[in-house]
C-alpha cells in the first residue's frame, strides 16, 4: 500500500497539542479519548501509514500521571455486540483491553456501565467485575439527552450516575467502540466535580472525523461507513462557524451535545473555555497526511469493505439493512462501486466457472490470484497456498501439503470429531504448512512467506466461517464476502 501518512510527524504534534491542553486546565482533566487506543486498524487502513499503536505510545508518555476510565454501553453487553475488526465482544474486549493498559504500564481505574437499567444480563457482568477486583460503576439513562440540559445538569440527571472515585491529574476514558457513553461520563464527572469543589477540564481526542479536511473527503466518509450501524452523520460544525467563520468538520452528536457541555462549563466557571465541539478535540491527525491521493484511494477502499460487511450482517441476521443503504449513498458521493475492488469480480467469475465457492487475492504488483473449492481443499485455503507459492516463486502447480498429509487430519475431523466438513479451516491448514515446513524446502519458504500477506485485498464468492475471518484479519489481510452462504442449511457457523 502507498504511504499516505506521516506517523512521526502526526506523533509530534499531537503529543504537543495534549500537553498543551493538560496544561490549559491546572487541575484535573478529563480526556475522552474516541476511537481504538491499542489497535486502531481503521485508522491505519485509511490512512496508510498510520501506525495502529500510535495513540497508546503517547500515552505511556503521561503514565504517572494518567488513570483510565473505562466506559461499555449496556446495551452492548445485552446485545453481546462485536468489535468488526477484531471478532470478539464488547464485554470481552473490555477486558482485554484493561490487560494491555496494564502491560503498558497504565493504571486502570474503574469500569463504568453507561446507560444501565438493571438489565439481568449486565447485573452478571457487574458481579464478575467486581470478582475480578475491578471498580465499577452505573451511570443511567438520562431522560431528553441531549437537549433537555435544565434536566441533564441536574441532581435528576448527572447527579444520579455514581461518582467515579479517581487519583490521578488526567483521567482517560475510553471505550470498546463507538457509542459507549464516553463523552456523557465526562461531563457526568464535571458536574460531580464541580459539586465537591474541584476544577476540572475537559478535552477530547478523536481522529475521525478529521476537521480540517473537506467534508466529503473519502477519509471522512469512510468514517461514516464504519459508524453506519449508529446512524452518525459528518456536518460542517455550526458552532465554530459562527464564532470564527471558519468552515471545520464534525459529527451529529458531538454537535447535539455541545450546549450540555457549554451549560456546565458555564455553571461551573462562569463562562465556557469553548466556542464549538472542533475547539474540544486535540486532533492532528489531517496535518500528517502528505500523500492525499494514497489517503482517498485507501479509504474509498474501506467504504467498499464496509458495505459488503453490512450486507453480511443484514444477511445473517445481525443488523438491519440501514446501514447498508446508508453506506451505498456514501459510495455515490465517492463516486465508487463495488467495480472499483478488482477481487470481487475475480472471485465471482471463478466461481461461476467452477460451480463452487471460490476467492480472490490481489497481490503488491497488481497481480490477482485465485482459489477455487477441490475435494481436498476449500477455496480459502487454495488461495492462501497460492499466495505464498506466489511470494516465494514456487511453481504453481507444486504441491506445498501432500495429500498422505492431508487426509488422515480430513478423517481425524470427520470420523472422530464429528465434522460434518473435512475441509481444514485456515487455521488447521497453517499449522498443518509449518509441521510441513519441517522436511519440505517448498513448505519451508512459502512458511516464511506470511508476514507478506498483510495489507492485501481479498474477496470471497461466500461468507466465510469465523474461524476463517478470524484468521485473515490476523494475517492482516483486507476481506470482504458475498452476503451469500455457500449452502442453503439454516444454522451456519
Amino acid at each position: 500500500m502507498e504511504i499516505g501518512f506521516s506517523n512521526e510527524k502526526y506523533m509530534e504534534m499531537q503529543s504537543k497539542h495534549i500537553r498543551e491542553r493538560i496544561d490549559q486546565f491546572g487541575g484535573k482533566l478529563y480526556l475522552e479519548f474516541g476511537g481504538k487506543l491499542f489497535d486502531d486498524f481503521h485508522a491505519s487502513r485509511v490512512l496508510p501509514g498510520f501506525h495502529p499503536d500510535s495513540k497508546i505510545q503517547m500515552l505511556k508518555q503521561l503514565a504517572d500521571q494518567a488513570e483510565i476510565v473505562i466506559a461499555i454501553k449496556s446495551g452492548d453487553i445485552e446485545k453481546n455486540k462485536v468489535r468488526g475488526d477484531i471478532g470478539i465482544t464488547y464485554d470481552q474486549d473490555l477486558l482485554r483491553l484493561i490487560d494491555a493498559f496494564t502491560n503498558n504500564g497504565l493504571l486502570v481505574g474503574s469500569v463504568v456501565l453507561t446507560q444501565f437499567s438493571e438489565q439481568p444480563s449486565v447485573l452478571a457482568y457487574e458481579k464478575k467485575l467486581k470478582a475480578l477486583g475491578l471498580k465499577v460503576y452505573r451511570h443511567y439513562i438520562i431522560p431528553g439527552y441531549p437537549s433537555n440540559i435544565p434536566m441533564i445538569v441536574s441532581d435528576e440527571g448527572f447527579g444520579k450516575n455514581d461518582y467515579i472515585e479517581t487519583t490521578r491529574p488526567l483521567v482517560v476514558v475510553t471505550a470498546p467502540g463507538p457509542g459507549s457513553g464516553k463523552m456523557a461520563t465526562c461531563l457526568s464527572q464535571l458536574y460531580h466535580e464541580a459539586k465537591r469543589g474541584v476544577k476540572a477540564g475537559y478535552a477530547k481526542f478523536e481522529t475521525f472525523p478529521i476537521w480540517n479536511i473537506p467534508l466529503n473527503h473519502p477519509v471522512n466518509l469512510a468514517y461514516e461507513a464504519a459508524t453506519a450501524d449508529l446512524n452518525d452523520v459528518n456536518m460542517i460544525d455550526p458552532w465554530h462557524l459562527e464564532a470564527y467563520g471558519e468552515t471545520v468538520v464534525n459529527y451529529n452528536r458531538d454537535v447535539e451535545v455541545f450546549p450540555v457541555l457549554k451549560a456546565m462549563f458555564e455553571k461551573i466557571s462562569g463562562t465556557s473555555p469553548y466556542q464549538s465541539p472542533t475547539d474540544m478535540g486535540v486532533n492532528m491527525a489531517g496535518y500528517g497526511i502528505v500523500n492525499d491521493e494514497a489517503c482517498r484511494k485507501a479509504s474509498n477502499q474501506e467504504i467498499i469493505r464496509r458495505y459488503y460487511e453490512a450486507l453480511a450482517n443484514f444477511k445473517s441476521g445481525n443488523a438491519t439493512e440501514q446501514p447498508v443503504h446508508k453506506i451505498e449513498l456514501l459510495m455515490e458521493k465517492s463516486g465508487i462501486s463495488i467495480a472499483d475492488r478488482p477481487v470481487v469480480a475475480a472471485a465471482n467469475i471463478r466461481s461461476e466457472e467452477t460451480g463452487g465457492p471460490a476467492a480472490a487475492m490481489e497481490m503488491p504488483d497488481g497481480t490477482i490470484l485465485t482459489g477455487k473449492t477441490s475435494n481436498m481443499m476449500g477455496a480459502s485455503s487454495a488461495l492462501l497456498l497460492n499466495a505464498l507459492k506466489y511470494f516465494a516463486g514456487i511453481d504453481d502447480a507444486a504441491k506445498l501439503i501432500s495429500p498422505e498429509v492431508l487426509e488422515p487430519i480430513m478423517e481425524l475431523k470427520v470420523k472422530h470429531l464429528g465434522d460434518h466438513n473435512p475441509l481444514l479451516h485456515l487455521d488447521e491448514l497453517l499449522i498443518t504448512l509449518s509441521i510441513q515446513a519441517l522436511t519440505s524446502e517448498d513448505a519451508k519458504r512459502a512458511y516464511d512467506e506470511l508476514p507478506k500477506l498483510a495489507g492485501l485485498e481479498v474477496h470471497s464468492s461466500v461468507m466465510l466461517s469465523h474461524e476463517d475471518i478470524a484468521v485473515f484479519k490476523k494475517l492482516g489481510c483486507h476481506l470482504t464476502c458475498e452476503a451469500k452462504y455457500e449452502s442453503k442449511k439454516l444454522y451456519h457457523r
